[in-house]
């Protein structure tokens, strides 16, 4: 039997939902401005993500603006950008996001050579993201504070302007960030279509494609898809919970969601099965109040969300999204209230 907290404590909290915008990137406070000069090659190659390789016979391109703009009169294709940037270990305790304003139309980017995120999809199952802005969270564990690190975007333009066309670009930070024991923003494994299989932490899924989590999937690739789609994650539990009440955060889900976590289901916003045609809870905050026995300590463990949209936007577009421990949830809900 799945180890549920009382429903009455998710009544209870449910006014404090609202002020969850508060975290949303609208407010977050830039901290390194990356308008300028970026390294910048026509042609693709996969080594061009990695720290080792040596730029220093690149051209200079301004960012952001269109590559036409700047001597590429007329190309289309792939190109990369790589800047080196440093982040002052001031910023250790903060959520650091990297903003790369809108590209035109393909990006895949990476952070010392670590893929943080992506838009569209490239050929030979092209989809634009031309009008969709890019903001990519930084995994703390990627960054080297006070030493150099690497942004390397990887374009691909199909026709007219191409590149880092315009738009904010920076690195921002959450300067009064919610405190997730478990961080679970980043990439995904994702999957469209139907099968309760899913759900089970056993299941393969190393066939499956990979998505940001949080974005809308029409601007990680599936442009049209509509109906079911499922998102797992495996990641490694540290320290132990079994004493605890936590809660697992998924930020907003368009429209519809049921969540399993090592296999046991842990709640949803709406029963997909009980739902009636049309009903959405598309604007609605998910946390998912669990047991932390749930969780199994040192070891690796899966989260599956099994997401049904019923038209326009969908998929888990907006965070935070990760676990955090209840007292702490309480806590920043009655703080922001």
């Amino acid at each position: 039997m799945c180890r549920l907290i009382s429903e009455k404590v998710l009544i209870f909290l449910l006014p404090f939902f609202m002020v969850f915008g508060e975290v949303r990137a609208d407010d977050l406070t830039k901290v390194i401005n990356l308008q300028g000069k970026w390294k910048f090659s026509i042609g693709d190659k996969k080594e061009w993500m990695q720290e080792s390789f040596n730029d220093k016979d690149w051209e200079s391109i301004y960012v952001p603006s269109a590559w036409e703009d700047q001597g590429f009169y007329g190309y289309d294709g792939f190109a990369w950008y790589r800047k080196t940037i440093v982040i002052p270990e001031d910023y250790t305790d903060y959520q650091l996001f990297l903003y790369l304003g809108y590209v035109d139309d393909v990006d895949e980017t990476y952070f010392n050579g670590n893929l943080i995120g992506y838009s569209g999809s490239f050929p030979p199952n092209y989809s634009t993201a031309y009008n969709s802005f890019r903001k990519y969270f930084i995994p703390k564990e990627y960054i080297k504070f006070g030493k150099p690190n690497l942004i390397s975007v990887r374009v691909y333009d199909a026709q007219l302007a191409g590149g880092i066309v315009n738009g904010t670009v920076g690195i921002f930070a959450n300067m009064n960030p919610i405190s997730l024991e478990i961080q679970l923003q980043g990439i995904w494994k994702f999957k469209p279509g139907d099968n309760m299989e899913f759900e089970n932490p056993q299941y393969n899924d190393n066939s499956w494609q990979t998505i940001t989590v949080p974005r809308y999937w029409e601007d990680e690739g599936y442009p049209n898809l509509d109906g079911f789609a499922w998102y797992r994650k495996t990641f490694f539990v540290t320290g132990h919970y079994e004493n605890e009440k936590v809660v697992v955060l998924l930020g907003k889900i368009d429209d519809l969601d049921e969540v399993y976590l090592n296999g046991e289901y842990i709640g949803n916003r709406r029963k997909i099965n009980e739902f009636s045609h049309g009903e959405t809870r598309y604007n609605e905050f998910r946390a998912y109040y669990i047991d932390g026995a749930i969780l199994q300590s040192n070891k690796y463990n899966t989260i599956a969300v099994r997401v049904l949209d019923q038209g326009g936007m969908g998929g888990i577009y907006e965070g935070p999204v990760g676990i955090i421990r209840l007292k702490d949830f309480v806590h920043y809900m009655r703080t922001k209230k």
